[in-house]
């Protein structure tokens, strides 16, 4: 199965990146990492995680506070939120119609 991030997703993602590596250096390579075997696991099972949305799952990471909202289409998982879990939930709706 293929994957893709939504730009904003992938942008906040990134920032995230920055912002652990900023904290720790090596902590913003261990976020990406968590959040790509996240994907995995997702990729493995899309269907293993409960509905967050009429439209999409999420799953969280294991390791740091964050949930990958995402949805699978045809043969594609396309990740619509790399979401803290502190934020407000509904901040990335507006990508479902991008």
């Amino acid at each position: 199965m293929n994957f893709s991030f939504h730009p904003d997703a992938e942008a906040e993602f990134l920032e995230a990146i920055d912002y652990f590596e900023e904290v720790e250096g090596g902590l913003g390579l261990q976020f990406s990492r968590e959040v790509f075997s996240t994907v995995d696991r997702i990729i493995e099972y899309p269907s293993g995680w409960s509905p967050f949305t009429s439209q999409t799952r999420r799953c969280l990471c294991k390791r740091f506070r964050y949930g990958i909202i995402y949805k699978v289409t045809n043969d594609e998982l396309r990740v619509f939120a790399v979401m803290h879990l502190s934020r407000e939930p509904d901040y990335w709706h507006s990508r479902l119609s991008n």
